[in-house]
């Protein structure tokens, strides 16, 4: 392994980088032509064959959203004008695991949203955590494969898992929510949802502002033990996906409350922490929450395969009113998630019932394998003088942003309180009780004990020392002395 040299494009060229992807400025938008970002990310993609790459189980229902609060001050989308309702759907999986793993192995939990609006499909694609592990999305492939199996063994590995968490430090954050309560939801139905990145939003006068979005479960936030879901993990390994559609069976309609944190445009050019990295919160007493309208799944599905299984989704699918932001995870992902949907299911996945949007679609995307809709005689190129119209906006966009600057392969540009373990040690000081604190030294230690060698067993110590002094300590005081209880299955046990 030693003569190996520093690594290469597939072509066998000299990388420039698999830390960072190419901005405009530290904090500005990903480059089309980052080209080694595009092919780690287009081969990540086909890496796998039929089942998603990540959040490969899952399970979901369809339902509707209705706005009942008025928030066109901050957008102009259809779906979220007062008295709006929307048919959507959604769906809730697990990470790491495959197709055939328990719903109940310790996991952040997907949260998938696709609303058919009047104005196309707009998709929010989030966690049952409000941050993730990683900032770059060139780190999301290499994050990903840590969580899943050694090439040799085919076996996870908790080696792996804390290797690639102690060198990338932002995942302080996620992984101190992970082996929480949140990494062991009792049912989907009781667990929050969130967008996690920052979006934009746009009002009728142009007026732009940064949001993020926050489903609060109306069913209480419940949680398993690690007896608990150990227990189920070997009673009932679809337990999750069984108690969501046998309660939607029995009318029991699960809902959740949506709302938002909104940030005024020019503030985030000065805020303390950089409100476009995905491993921080906002602080709610900065930016508070207000109130949108609620979700609520009404139906299951009739064919899990056709409606679930090819059902596909991507932050990059936005309506009028709603846009991205700089957070370069979500840039990424624009991009990944649709690539992911045409190796999985084919180029015109988007002509599937599941994925159709409820208004007449006029595309210039043509032919390809399983086309159905088309366009007919009509010229399939744009500009023509057929009569076809085809889009011709020009200057400004709506939901834009400014950027300037080098190119560059960058960290964000640090500012006075973004540090990597501010957060997570407020979490775990001034959210978690003693008892829950107790919890995570006891399922970090048992983590650590499952196979965790030098150097990172000391890294991991540090790491977790850096997240809170005490917490560190008795981590480590534990492990020293083998006497952690077996933690649940799944991520951080392996």
């Amino acid at each position: 392994m030693s003569e190996l040299p520093a690594s290469t494009t597939g072509a066998g060229a000299p990388a420039p980088s698999d830390r960072n992807s190419l901005t405009i400025g530290p904090d500005g938008p990903i480059l089309l032509h980052d080209v080694h970002f595009l092919e780690q990310m287009a081969h990540f993609n086909r890496e796998k064959t039929i089942e998603r790459q990540p959040h490969a189980k899952g399970s979901g229902a369809f339902g509707v959203f209705e706005t009942t609060e008025d928030v066109s001050a901050y957008t102009k989308a259809a779906l979220f004008q007062p008295g709006a309702k929307t048919d959507m759907l959604a769906r809730f999986s697990t990470v790491a695991g495959e197709q055939g793993s328990p719903d109940t192995w310790r996991d952040v939990r997907g949260f998938s949203l696709k609303f058919y609006t009047d104005e196309g499909n707009y998709d929010l694609v989030g966690n049952n955590t409000p941050i993730f592990f990683v900032r770059d999305p060139m780190k999301f492939p290499h994050f990903i494969r840590s969580q899943k199996r050694l090439p040799a063994s085919g076996l996870r590995d908790n080696h792996m898992q804390w290797d690639f968490w102690t060198n990338n430090p932002e995942s302080a954050h996620q992984v101190t929510y992970l082996m929480g309560e949140r990494g062991l939801p009792r049912t989907w139905r009781h667990m929050n949802g969130y967008g996690s990145h920052t979006y934009m939003w746009i009002n009728a006068r142009g007026e732009k502002f940064w949001v993020k979005y926050h489903f609060h479960t109306q069913q209480g936030m419940k949680f398993f033990s690690n007896d608990e879901a150990s227990a189920m993990s070997g009673t009932d390994a679809d337990f999750h996906r069984r108690d969501l559609f046998e309660a939607i069976e029995r009318g029991e309609h699960p809902s959740w409350i949506l709302s938002v944190q909104v940030m005024p445009y020019e503030d985030a050019k000065t805020y303390r922490i950089n409100p476009f990295d995905l491993t921080k919160t906002w602080p709610h007493a900065d930016y508070p929450l207000i109130r949108v309208g609620t979700m609520t799944l009404n139906r299951n599905p009739e064919n899990f395969f056709a409606e679930i299984e090819q059902a596909a989704f991507s932050p990059g699918n936005t309506v009028p009113g709603i846009g991205l932001s700089p957070d370069k995870m979500l840039l990424g992902r624009a991009f990944a998630y649709n690539d992911a949907q045409r190796n999985r299911i084919g180029a015109n996945f988007h002509q599937l019932p599941v994925n159709q949007p409820k208004v007449k679609v006029n595309s210039y995307m043509f032919d390809g394998p399983m086309a159905y809709h088309h366009s007919g005689a009509a010229p399939v190129y744009a500009t023509n003088s057929g009569g076809r119209p085809w889009a011709d906006d020009t200057g400004p966009v709506d939901d834009g942003w400014e950027a300037d600057g080098a190119m560059v392969r960058s960290a964000y540009t640090p500012r006075s309180n973004d540090d990597d373990f501010t957060q997570p040690g407020i979490l775990v000081r001034e959210v978690f009780d003693e008892a829950q604190r107790a919890a995570l030294v006891n399922q970090v230690a048992g983590s650590l004990l499952g196979g965790v060698r030098e150097p990172v067993l000391s890294r991991a110590f540090q790491y977790w020392k850096n997240v809170d002094a005490d917490v560190g300590a008795r981590i480590e005081e534990k492990v020293r002395a083998g006497s952690a209880s077996r933690p649940a299955e799944g991520m951080g046990e392996g």
